[in-house]
């Protein structure tokens, strides 16, 4: 796989070298723009009432609505739906709905959180939009930027604790543990049942918003200054980064194939705005082992990806965390709340952000009618390897911790250590694991 790739990458560096024209960046008008973005450095300063006039004189003014894609709509094609209407679609969907949205978004809440504005120019509309054009969703809410988690807190707070199961929202300040000295290496030192370990963290700046009020000005800085920083990494974290921008098709679709690379076809995400001014601001960084990886841009602004073959969870975890706390010396600052942990574009990944796992072969404890019962007592998630609602390939299952919210960093990956074991075990005990 890594040869392939490594041949199409050094083709993607030739075109480069060639003098490949860069695509050029347009200028949104703002005026033009129904959201307000303000600048961060001026929204400590600014009310609420401020941002909604400018945002009621926006649309007197008769500005255009954006599309996903971040283009003005074109006349003739239908708007986006309203507040009223996506309230008025919640409440009749048009087939069966039982998200968390719907079920949390009362109209005695819906009647607080209407006129509601952040500092980052958020409303209502930006956060509820995807779960009420798709009411077939789980979730169905996205925090519009950092500061939604305060003021829309009403809605908000009742998701992410039915979302993850906790009656109080206290979760503990950050704690890796002492990487020198962690009390687990290899869990499958046969190499015979984990096929390959990977951990994963998300993160956002805390001076931009996320995707659905994120101006492609702000998009194209905040990659900047990503891309800043990780140049500054080095040792086995040394790497180059490619951005989705003038990368050819051929390239892209390989990285995408080998799990390298993000796509952009998720409806949910779509609706959202997660896909505004494709792929404009975007891109992968990977070190040279290929063991590193950053999504630039993706679902939350950073995604950090520490991966291997085999089952050495000391070593990938040692690796993401040094990361973690490079970058974090270097300069870039990440959104945190009191009792929420670090900030994501969806509340389901929120806290410790942290996603542990193998990708594992129990073809015996699959075949169990007992095997979810078995991975609920451990606290961990069996899904396919392509992600979830995906089935199992010749026996193997991606196995992670289930719990991100109201334990550390250095607890999720005991806990997803302790639930790995327990699957080995039963494997073998089953008669598996050769």
């Amino acid at each position: 796989m890594y040869s392939i790739y490594s041949k199409l990458v050094d083709e993607q560096r030739k075109e480069n070298a060639g003098g490949q024209e860069n695509i050029q960046t347009h200028k949104l008008n703002k005026e033009n723009n129904i959201r307000v973005n303000l600048n961060f450095s001026n929204k400590a300063e600014k009310s609420n009432d401020t941002a909604k006039e400018k945002i009621d004189k926006n649309a007197e003014d008769g500005s255009h609505l954006r599309d996903v894609t971040g283009n003005e709509e074109k006349e003739g094609k239908i708007s986006k739906m309203n507040l009223n209407e996506l309230w008025e679609r919640l409440c009749n969907p048009p087939t069966e709905c039982h998200s968390l949205l719907k079920k949390h978004l009362t109209l005695e809440i819906f009647n607080q959180l209407k006129e509601s504005v952040t500092r980052f120019g958020g409303n209502l509309e930006d956060c509820i939009r995807s779960g009420c054009e798709n009411p077939e969703s789980g979730v169905g809410v996205y925090a519009s930027d950092p500061d939604a988690y305060t003021t829309f807190s009403p809605l908000l707070d009742a998701v992410i604790k039915d979302y993850h199961k906790v009656s109080q929202l206290n979760h503990p300040e950050p704690d890796f543990g002492n990487v020198d000295n962690l009390d687990f290496g290899d869990l499958d030192p046969s190499g015979n049942v984990i096929v390959s370990t990977r951990v994963r963290v998300g993160r956002s700046h805390d001076c931009y918003s996320f995707p659905p009020t994120l101006t492609l000005e702000d998009r194209v800085e905040m990659e900047k200054k990503s891309v800043e920083a990780l140049k500054k990494l080095g040792g086995e974290l040394k790497g180059t980064y490619h951005p989705l921008t003038g990368m050819n098709k051929d390239t892209q679709k390989q990285l995408t194939l080998d799990h390298f690379l993000f796509t952009d076809d998720d409806k949910y995400l779509r609706s959202a705005g997660g896909y505004n001014d494709w792929p404009t601001g975007r891109g992968i960084y990977f070190n040279d082992n290929k063991t590193f990886l950053v999504w630039v841009n993706e679902e939350d602004h950073l995604r950090f990806i520490s991966m291997q073959k085999g089952g050495n969870l000391r070593e990938v975890y040692t690796r993401l965390v040094k990361a973690i706390k490079a970058l974090e010396s270097s300069g870039l600052s990440f959104a945190k709340r009191a009792g929420l942990g670090y900030l994501t574009f969806c509340p389901s990944n929120l806290g410790t952000t942290l996603r542990a796992s193998v990708h594992i072969k129990i073809p015996k404890l699959a075949a169990s009618p007992d095997f979810k019962e078995f991975c609920d007592k451990y606290n961990i998630q069996a899904r396919g390897i392509h992600g979830e609602h995906t089935e199992s390939v010749g026996g193997v299952y991606d196995i992670s911790n289930k719990r991100r919210l109201g334990l550390t960093e250095i607890q999720a990956i005991q806990e997803m250590r302790r639930g790995v074991e327990a699957v080995i075990a039963e494997e073998k005990k089953l008669g598996g694991g050769h």
